[in-house]
């Protein structure tokens, strides 16, 4: 619990400091305001890591061309994936977190700020706008939006569902998926737990999958692609997977046409 309690304080001290921080410069309007935001969050991912005695490895990285964008998606089972992926990833990025990270003092508007996006899980079409956003920051700016489609933390380890609204994004701004396996981040702090562990977390990249000439009657089989690669990518013992219910996609052939991303159904 000592432990527990260091890193807690720390962080919350070390998070003050940097949110504010990027607060201030981007009120004072500062010239190098918004380039140091990924900066910072890689050396408060990665100081918190480090005080919590947790070691990454990382599998895959040189095969991936990190200068081209990527919707990635991960699996979620701690926030010790948001620590790991913000910490490793060599690339700019943007995170798609729920809403409610938005209303946090301070931290909310170096969130913001910084240009990552805030998903309203119960509000469509408000949800649709979020990733509206999302599409613009990937073709404006060029980077990795990241997303963990299963919408929540793990409770035991298995891999949920997937929701589909990454994979729409895909198929709107024909930007590949980078699908991600995360595994041993859960022993350093499921969920529900605010108990700190040491370990060791293991990041997998897959193979980037292509969305080129995708219509959005096919994001149902990208779901069921990316998942099942991101299974394929978990370290952790068998058992991991959890039933899906069956999919009423239509594969059939087609080149790209106009997405409607108003139209509620491509976000269930």
């Amino acid at each position: 619990m000592i432990r527990t309690a260091f890193v807690l304080v720390v962080g919350v001290v070390l998070t003050g400091i940097l949110a504010g921080w990027l607060v201030v410069s981007s009120l004072r309007r500062l010239p190098w305001a918004g380039r140091h935001c990924e900066p910072a969050a890689r050396f408060w991912a990665r100081t918190l890591l480090k005080l919590s005695g947790a070691k990454i490895r990382t599998e895959g990285f040189d095969t991936i061309d990190w200068d081209r964008p990527y919707i990635v998606v991960a699996n979620h089972q701690s926030w010790f994936d948001v620590f790991a992926l913000a910490g490793h990833l060599p690339v700019r990025f943007r995170f798609v977190g729920k809403e409610e990270l938005a209303g946090i003092p301070i931290f909310g508007r170096a969130w913001t700020g910084c240009g990552h996006i805030s998903l309203a899980r119960d509000d469509r079409s408000r949800a649709i706008e979020a990733l509206e956003e999302a599409g613009k920051q990937v073709r404006e700016k060029r980077l990795a939006v990241i997303l963990f489609p299963e919408g929540t933390r793990s409770e035991d380890g298995r891999l949920q569902a997937f929701k589909k609204g990454a994979f729409v994004l895909g198929i709107q701004t024909q930007v590949p998926i980078l699908p991600i396996g995360i595994s041993g981040s859960r022993a350093c702090m499921p969920k529900g737990s605010f108990r700190i562990r040491q370990g060791e977390i293991r990041i997998r990249v897959g193979e980037p999958i292509p969305v080129e000439g995708l219509r959005m009657r096919h994001r149902n089989d990208l779901l069921r692609r990316s998942r099942a690669q991101v299974l394929g990518l978990m370290e952790d013992p068998d058992g991991l997977d959890t039933p899906l219910p069956d999919s009423d996609d239509e594969d059939s052939g087609g080149g790209p046409q106009p997405i409607d991303t108003t139209h509620e159904e491509t976000l269930r």
